[in-house]
């Protein structure tokens, strides 16, 4: 039985959600260890998104299942209207999982995704919408300049060796300075880092007044929402498995794989920018103990099992 009318039925009209989504995952399973500054990285992620007038955008957090002082910092978040969309988890899907519920549910037209340690640079909007406006083939377009596999970014070669109007440069393109300030967030070693810098040039695009490189990154992206749902579900089976299958599927479509020549994004890593240099001296204090292969191997088995034990349902 119902007794009288619903007050809502009175509202003629409804906010329409932005046509940008900036949709963001967490996963802080516990603050220790690896994730002890993680809930701090997530502030500072979340943060650098709201800080600023970039312009109108909603912002979508999808919780895969992190600890409760992280949920509670969301939960405040979105109730002082930070947060337009928090979706959460009680278990963790795996990345793939939640990109396939999140990206799904994002109502914008175009979604600039991010992980949770990311850091967002001033112009980052504009930024990643004027090359998505700029190349309506683009599927992937990641907010800073990138060095990646080109074997994800044959369907881009392709396009652009096609288009007379496109110009296309290779070489070491992206300074080292440029290279490495990405790859140590990575936790990569300087030696495997310059190896790879070395004998991987980069190839360089330039057409429709951009200059962009060839090649984009799962960690951080904009994309259009059509693009995004031809080629979801991606399979899910473990955390962060299987995750390259994004960059394959986008490629396989024959839609362009982008990154800008400016920086609109930085990654954290699990460490606060600040404390960096001090874990990078601390590193180096320790190397002659902690980087012997087999202290090494005998704490990694140890941490692993720590941490399967503390996350385990």
């Amino acid at each position: 039985m119902r007794i009288g009318q619903n007050p809502i039925k009175s509202i003629e009209n409804i906010e329409s959600p932005a046509s940008v989504t900036v949709v963001v995952i967490s996963y802080i399973p516990f603050l220790a260890g690896y994730y002890e500054e993680s809930l701090e990285i997530l502030k500072r992620c979340l943060c650098s998104i709201q800080a600023g007038d970039e312009g109108d955008f909603d912002l979508l957090v999808f919780d895969n299942g992190s600890c409760e002082e992280v949920g509670q910092y969301l939960h405040e978040e979105q109730t002082a209207g930070r947060i337009q969309y928090l979706m959460q988890s009680s278990r963790n899907l795996g990345k793939a999982g939640a990109w396939n519920i999140a990206l799904a549910a994002a109502p914008g037209e175009f979604i600039i995704y991010a992980d949770s340690d990311v850091l967002f640079l001033p112009g980052w909007l504009k930024g990643h919408l004027d090359v998505l406006e700029a190349f309506p083939q683009a599927g992937m377009v990641t907010g800073m300049p990138l060095l990646s596999p080109q074997k994800y970014s044959t369907a881009t070669k392709a396009w652009a060796r096609k288009n007379k109007f496109v110009k296309i440069e290779e070489g070491q393109l992206i300074t080292w300075e440029d290279f490495w300030r990405h790859a140590r967030s990575l936790g990569d070693e300087e030696a495997g880092a310059r190896k790879f810098y070395d004998a991987n040039p980069a190839i360089q695009i330039l057409a429709m007044g951009q200059k962009l490189f060839m090649g984009a990154a799962h960690f951080q992206f904009a994309a259009r929402k059509k693009v995004l749902m031809e080629i979801l579900p991606i399979p899910a089976e473990r955390p962060m498995g299987r995750v390259r299958l994004l960059d394959e599927a986008i490629n396989a479509k024959g839609y362009l794989r982008l990154s800008t020549s400016e920086w609109y994004v930085e990654h954290m890593g699990n460490r606060l920018p600040d404390e960096a240099k001090k874990a990078e001296i601390s590193k180096r204090k320790n190397f002659f103990l902690w980087q012997r292969p087999l202290i090494r191997k005998i704490l990694q088995g140890v941490y692993s099992r720590i941490f399967k034990f503390l996350v385990r349902d």
